[in-house]
């Protein structure tokens, strides 16, 4: 009997405890803000303001972004924040200005700055980049061009179930971040759009990206300076090849001493096909060469041939099934 009542008094004290928990987490939705889900109404301050009020509580909370087409211009959600619990929930489609010239000098669209705890789950994010490319492509003078989703000296982020569409530039840029994790993602652009890498990771730790399909003009998944302990799972790339040229993003390669040190890599159980002949290709500099590469169960292909590759000072250990013949 005792036994029995100090169950049902536990099971009592849980359902409190999970009630008032559910009861803490606040919700904050950008049409009490002031937001339009029309395409065409400037909602860039209502969203500030919705983030505003969750970076603001001491509780857990969300901002909730309804289904419909939401126009922005650039937008920085700007950390500290006072909870490191944060949802961004996207039902809808974000919508970038389709005049390149009103974000193409801010570097970023939407970004995230020294935040701590924040996930970003579902919705569109639709760069109207077409116009930017063609610009660039012509000759002309253009801006810079914008990221569409930035993350920036940030923490414990998760991106998930997100779609971003004919960025710029880059779509999803992670720069000085620890503890990223981006899953579920799909990012698209034309085949023949410049420069609109997937995923761009540098000066970051501990990221992975996971399950996620990625079809850009440029890089599946770029690179950069400073990145340790990056984990690649399971990500479908094209329509570009994924063609590792491990010659870092804004470095003079090849044959520069650049003082980049690339070291433990492991390509393992990556198929596929190639749009050059040289599929697998490592330009690293003679100061700092590339050491400790590992190629496991690579399989590549040009025009249903076995596809090329290139080591320049590299070293390293092949096994499995390996095509390209490993240089290593």
């Amino acid at each position: 009997m005792a036994n029995a009542i100090n169950t049902c008094f536990l099971l009592s004290l849980l359902v409190i405890f999970l009630t008032s928990s559910l009861a803490s987490a606040a919700q904050y939705n950008v049409l009490s803000y002031g937001a339009k889900p029309d395409g065409r109404t400037d909602s860039t301050k209502a969203f500030l303001a919705a983030w505003t009020r969750a970076c603001g509580s001491t509780s857990r909370s969300t901002i909730y972004v309804p289904p419909g087409r939401y126009f922005l211009r650039n937008v920085q959600f700007i950390g500290p924040c006072k909870n490191n619990a944060i949802v961004v929930r996207i039902d809808g489609s974000l919508l970038a200005p389709t005049n390149y010239w009103v974000i193409g000098n801010a570097a970023s669209w939407i970004s995230f700055l020294h935040v701590d705890g924040v996930s970003v789950s579902g919705g569109i994010l639709d760069g109207h980049g077409s116009g930017f490319w063609g610009c660039k492509q012509s000759g002309k003078n253009c801006p810079s061009g914008a990221t569409t989703l930035s993350l920036s000296n940030s923490k414990n982020i998760v991106i998930s179930g997100l779609h971003s569409l004919n960025s710029q530039m880059f779509h999803i840029v992670v720069n000085g971040c620890r503890n990223v994790r981006i899953q579920g993602v799909k990012i698209t652009a034309s085949g023949t759009s410049p420069n609109t890498d997937g995923i761009h990771v540098q000066l970051s730790s501990g990221v992975r990206i996971l399950n996620s399909k990625i079809g850009t003009g440029d890089d599946c998944v770029s690179v950069g300076p400073g990145t340790t302990n990056l984990w690649i799972e399971n990500v479908v790339c094209g329509p570009w090849a994924w063609n590792q040229n491990y010659c870092p993003d804004n470095k003079n390669c090849p044959g520069q001493a650049s003082g980049v040190k690339i070291s433990g890599v492991t390509y393992q159980d990556i198929h596929g096909t190639s749009a050059t002949k040289v599929a697998v290709k490592f330009d690293c500099s003679k100061r700092s060469p590339c050491t400790g590469i590992r190629m496991e169960n690579v399989r590549l292909t040009y025009n249903n041939q076995p596809a090329g590759a290139s080591c320049n000072n590299a070293d390293g250990t092949a096994s499995g099934f390996i095509q390209p013949s490993s240089c290593l």
